[in-house]
């Protein structure tokens, strides 16, 4: 029987794109029943995003998945009422929507708590509910770039670039998630005092600039404490050495963590740099940043001359970190991820006559030895708009059709 902490927990998801449905896409890992609310005809518009083939991008499938899709029109009053008397039978609400779209739609949170005085309402947006710029629209990328994250990202002789991941979305989603969990628990354990969690308590507000500014580290205290602006240092990190991806005779390159003193010494060992090892400046962490470029240099040498398999084994042995720059077919590959379950495969539609076999990423973080099972990758537009009306609401069959007739 598979561990799932969130069983008989119910959310009602309003999100589109990639913040608020990651955070649904955790619950729903977790077991919670996820109900995602999509527009009619369009639906989410992460379904054409990277859509290489069939009509639902694997993008999709991997953010949406564990949940079901249903389709309301939120311009409607027939829609909104849907909406609350889903609200009555769920824990929780998500939603993304740029501030006061939800009050607009008289769906604010007086009105779900009118409905609900013990739902959790998790609310993502660029910049917060409150604030002089809560009102301003914002994507990740531009997060990224107010959090002080793409500041850092890239070489210092080149303009700033972006990961290659929606990360502002993804941390926010992951914050949103743990905000959500947490309510629950106070919910929980409030009641077990028969003392109800106020509105403002079960309003649980995510930033999506102030969550990329959470994994900054200590980039404010630096500047406030010692006038530090922290710079672009390309693959390195500020203040650490040696620490670098490094070019093998295959054409790959590997990553090397040797900056702690003790690692240093066996790390000059492997590389055949005794004199280094032995220099006076490069005992601690301060003086090898400082000479980071020499460091850097003497391993490029080495590496060079060896392929990534061979280099990686003698590294390994001496008990250095180190490991490969995988591509998507390398973790597939992979026999750590297999082991732990992290690649599932699903069936799906990719355009083609028949379905082919997708693997998808696993539920993280593992519980007992392995990734629980992905129970179900996104789901098709509307999939399960009879049987959550039905189920839940208790709507009859005409009840439906005349709701999809107007």
């Amino acid at each position: 029987m598979s561990i799932r902490p969130l069983d008989g927990v119910r959310v009602l998801e309003l999100g589109n794109y990639i913040a608020a449905p990651t955070a649904g896409r955790i619950l729903g890992d977790f077991g919670a029943e996820v109900i995602k609310v999509e527009r009619p005809k369009a639906g989410d518009e992460l379904r054409n995003w990277r859509l290489y083939g069939g009509d639902t991008s694997m993008l999709y499938r991997t953010i949406n998945r564990n949940k079901k899709s249903i389709t309301l029109d939120l311009r409607t009053e027939a829609g909104r009422g849907i909406v609350l008397d889903l609200v009555r039978r769920c824990d929780v609400l998500l939603e993304n929507f740029r501030p006061g779209m939800l009050e607009k739609w008289g769906l604010g949170p007086e009105v779900l708590n009118e409905a609900n005085p013990d739902l959790v309402i998790t609310r993502i947006s660029a910049y917060g509910q409150t604030g002089p710029m809560s009102q301003r629209p914002g994507f990740a990328a531009v997060a990224e770039a107010v959090g002080g994250l793409r500041e850092l990202v890239g070489d210092p002789d080149r303009p700033p670039v972006r990961t290659g991941v929606s990360i502002g979305d993804s941390i926010a989603g992951i914050y949103a998630a743990f905000g959500t969990v947490m309510a629950l628990f106070q919910r929980e354990r409030r009641a077990e005092r028969d003392a109800p969690v106020p509105l403002r308590e079960r309003v649980i507000d995510v930033a999506l600039n102030e969550a990329i500014l959470s994994v900054m580290e200590s980039l404010v205290p630096d500047y406030l404490a010692y006038g530090i602006q922290r710079e672009r240092v390309g693959g390195r990190m500020e203040g650490i050495a040696p620490s670098n991806a490094y070019p093998c005779s295959d054409g790959t390159s590997i990553i090397i963590g040797g900056n702690g003193d003790a690692i240093f010494q066996r790390y000059m060992a492997v590389i055949d740099r005794p004199d280094l090892a032995a220099d006076p400046e490069l005992q601690d962490n301060a003086g090898r940043w400082r000479h980071r470029e020499r460091l850097d240099a003497a391993i490029g040498e080495w590496t060079v001359r060896h392929s990534r398999a061979e280099a990686l084994k003698i590294l390994e042995a001496a008990a250095i970190p180190c490991g490969p720059i995988y591509t998507a077919a390398d973790i597939v590959a992979d026999e750590q991820y297999r082991a732990r379950n992290m690649i599932q495969p699903f069936a799906v539609d990719v355009g083609a006559p028949e379905p082919k076999l997708v693997g998808f990423p696993g539920i993280v973080p593992v519980i007992g030895e392995q990734s629980l099972p992905i129970r179900t990758v996104g789901p098709d537009l509307g999939e399960h708009t009879r049987e959550v009306l039905s189920d839940v609401l208790g709507m009859t069959e005409a009840e439906i059709d005349a709701l999809e007739a107007r």
